[in-house]
Parts: structure tokens; sequence; C-alpha cells
């Protein structure tokens, strides 16, 4: 029977089994089909807590999580990586649904929030932990983040080159559960006031069209 399926597909099945239990088959087949397709991939482009707040706000992202990755100490606390002993970049874990944006689209999103051409820093907040980079888990998302850096590049749309790593993702770690949420929970918070909300402001006028309704 599974031969039929490879060669016919899941709507020849039905009109071959229509007669028997195999019409169950088809409509099991159909529904796989309709499944969201999820992928991860992470962002590190300063504080997380800025990062965080951009991509809760757009659609088509399920989940946002913010955490380290790229470092040599398993289980790693806030405290430890702003040393920058751990390796460790402030980073978020980003799952979104292919159907709904696409990689490209977060990804201008991402340049487009930070700046990607300082080293070790974004703003007044310097370290390694708050390097750019771009944590991909499939090869699709290298070869589109390195199409987009190469596109950038070409254009010239920053002045000084860009120093976004682009790297296969490494485990991590979410952070404690007072960093999650931070920016919607805090937002009359000095840090959030002058260094998140600009990045709202611009949000909303550059990729409106991105964004949940509740966030409009």
């Amino acid at each position: 029977m599974f031969d039929k399926i490879t060669k016919y597909g899941c709507f020849e099945v039905n009109k071959l089994y229509k007669h028997s239990i195999y019409p169950i088959l088809y409509v099991y087949l159909f529904n796989l089909t309709k499944k969201k397709l999820i992928k991860t991939i992470y962002f590190a482009g300063g504080c997380f807590w800025c990062t965080e707040a951009v991509f809760q706000r757009i659609k088509g992202v399920v989940n946002v999580q913010p955490g380290y990755i790229d470092g040599h100490v398993k289980n790693p606390a806030y405290r430890e990586v702003c040393t920058g002993r751990t390796g460790h970049t402030e980073a978020i874990s980003i799952q979104y649904e292919e159907s709904q944006i696409q990689l490209t689209d977060l990804l201008l999103i991402f340049f487009n929030t930070h700046d990607p051409t300082t080293l070790n820093r974004q703003g007044n907040d310097i370290g390694t932990q708050y390097r750019s980079g771009i944590y991909y888990t499939t090869t699709e998302q290298k070869e589109t983040a390195q199409m987009v850096v190469n596109q950038l590049t070409k254009e010239k749309v920053f002045q000084a080159k860009i120093v976004t790593e682009i790297k296969e993702a490494t485990p991590f770690y979410e952070a404690e559960e007072g960093h999650q949420n931070y920016y919607n929970r805090n937002q009359e918070q000095p840090y959030c006031s002058f260094v998140i909300h600009p990045k709202m402001e611009k949000l909303k006028q550059h990729f409106s069209n991105h964004l949940n309704t509740s966030y409009e």
C-alpha cells in the first residue's frame, strides 16, 4: 500500500481504497499537510531584553525565549555571562511559522533593529556577550543568512563592515525568569524607555505590515 502512496499520491490513494478502511489513511495524511511548519533560529543583537521585545511583536513568530548561546560552560547564569568568561552571547530563540513569515523578513528586521557593524558592542553595552550573531539550525537558514549579509554589503546599507557572525547553533540555555518578557513588564524602567522604546517606534515605522495587530 505504501508503494502506491508514493506512486499515486494521497488523492489517488483515496480513490484506490474508497471501499475499504484506507480513506482514513488519506484523511490522516491530508491533515498532516495542514500542520504548521515551525522552525527555530537564534539571534544575538545585544541585550536580549531588546531583541525579545522586537520579535515578540512579529506575526508568524510563535515563541521567543531569551537566553545564552555559543559558550563553553553548561547552564550559565546571567552574572557569569556578564563577565565574558563563559563565552556566551545574550541571544533569543525564535520559533517561527514559515507560512506566516519568511526568514528573509526576520533577518531584515534583525539587521534594522540593532547595529551589526560594532564588534562586541551595542551602544553602551560592551563585551563579547553583546556580539551580533545568527545561529542557524538548518543549512537553508545558513545560506539565507549569508545571502542577506552579502546583499546588504553589496548595496552598502551600512557604512561600516557587517561583523555579525553566522554559526551553527550550539546548546541554548534559557535565561532566568527575571529576564523573560522583560520589556513588557518594565516599560517605565529607564533602560527600556531610552534604549528599547526607540526600537519599537522604528519597528512600527518600517515593519508595520509584520506587526501583530495587538502591537500596531
